[in-house]
């Protein structure tokens, strides 16, 4: 019988687990969902739907009674503990019976309060736990997309792109940035997305300068840029895609910035390839723009990685911290945008898929051509 995916997944983290630790903790809602196959999703920081603890031989999923039979329909190849008392008492538990010492856990998701009161539940029983923060466990597994991941994530991008079309035809001067996120959050739903990627950002005129402006009151006018960025998450997966419109004629000073990101963009997807480096990848789209003379007025990275989570590695950033080596199997985004106070911005992404010598566009939507 051939393995089930969560057990061709644990096995893959075993392996990347270092030979020191006993077992590992996970509390990040994406890592959870790709390890076990349960598809709940935490609502706010203070509340989860269970960790999940990972020894040598075993698999734990620890959740509570709202959960436990979501929890065991959906993740059959782990053992359910539900807790009736406390998280840490349950723990606790476990790691007396597994016999572990030394425990990794993923210092990006796991609370610092809810590490001292796990930490606490465990050091009274009387066990010696040596807790060790661990970061990109998981996350370097879920870099490289599976065939099964990548259709699901083009299923969600042919969504968005139909959604955006629709909501492009409707777009007229007076309309608020907010009527017009709404537009898009309903015609998602209603055309099947399980959810939203993130909340959609409509941003007319001035406010197109800032590159996460959340939609307001601001009613789009003619001769304005309008940045809008949207993406529908379908079976677990997301979409992200932006384009920048204008309502009326293009004035010269919109289509030379708009003329100037487009080439950053095509730069970029025309010369990624695997094995190069991020910051290399970064610099494709970046030297264009800052070439121009528009350097400072693109101050994000060129592109970010997607999956079940909508920013995840690997990340196109100039930044030396965040430096890594792109992979065939890759998903990112590639993102240029030139923003300009008082006028407003442009920004155009696309989604791509790495390939040994290419970068695949997955984006169909096209561009202004003038």
């Amino acid at each position: 019988m051939t393995p089930s995916l969560p057990v061709l997944r644990l096995a893959a983290l075993r392996d990347r687990l270092p030979p020191e630790y006993d077992a590992l903790l996970v509390a990040g809602p994406e890592n959870r969902r790709y390890l076990s196959g349960f598809t709940a999703r935490d609502d706010s920081l203070t509340e989860s739907c269970g960790l999940l603890l990972f020894t040598r031989e075993k698999a734990f999923l620890l959740t509570d009674f709202r959960y436990q039979e979501w929890a065991r329909q959906e993740a059959p190849d782990l053992e359910v503990l539900v807790y009736t008392q406390s998280l840490g008492a349950t723990l606790a538990g476990v790691l007396q019976d597994q016999e572990v010492r030394s425990l990794g856990f993923e210092a990006t998701y796991l609370s610092y309060r809810q590490y001292q009161r796990l930490n606490q539940a465990v050091g009274e029983t009387g066990l010696q736990v040596d807790w060790q923060p661990l970061e990109g466990t998981v996350e370097g597994l879920r870099q490289t997309k599976t065939p099964a991941e990548v259709a699901a994530m083009r299923r969600a991008l042919a969504l968005t792109e139909e959604v955006l079309g629709e909501v492009v035809q409707d777009l007229t001067p007076g309309k608020t940035e907010a009527q017009v996120a709404w537009e898009i959050e309903r015609r998602l739903r209603e055309k099947g997305a399980e959810g939203l990627a993130f909340p959609p950002i409509v941003a007319g005129g001035p406010n197109s300068a800032r590159p996460h402006h959340q939609p307001g009151d601001y009613r789009l006018q003619t001769g304005e840029p309008i940045i809008i960025d949207l993406g529908a998450r379908v079976a677990g997966y997301c979409a992200d895609l932006t384009r920048t419109f204008i309502l009326g004629a293009a004035d010269e000073q919109f289509r030379k910035i708009y003329h100037l990101v487009r080439q950053a963009q095509e730069r970029a997807e025309k010369e990624l390839r695997a094995g190069m480096d991020s910051q290399a990848a970064d610099a494709l789209g970046r030297e264009v723009i800052a070439a121009a003379g528009y350097g400072e007025a693109f101050g994000h990275s060129l592109g970010h990685g997607l999956g079940l989570a909508v920013h995840e590695a690997p990340s196109l950033s100039p930044h030396k911290d965040r430096a890594t080596t792109l992979r065939a199997g890759n998903v990112f985004t590639v993102e240029p945008g030139i923003y300009l106070t008082g006028w407003g911005g442009v920004r155009l992404e696309d989604m791509v898929l790495l390939h040994e010598d290419r970068a695949e566009v997955l984006t169909k939507v096209g561009f202004y051509e003038w």
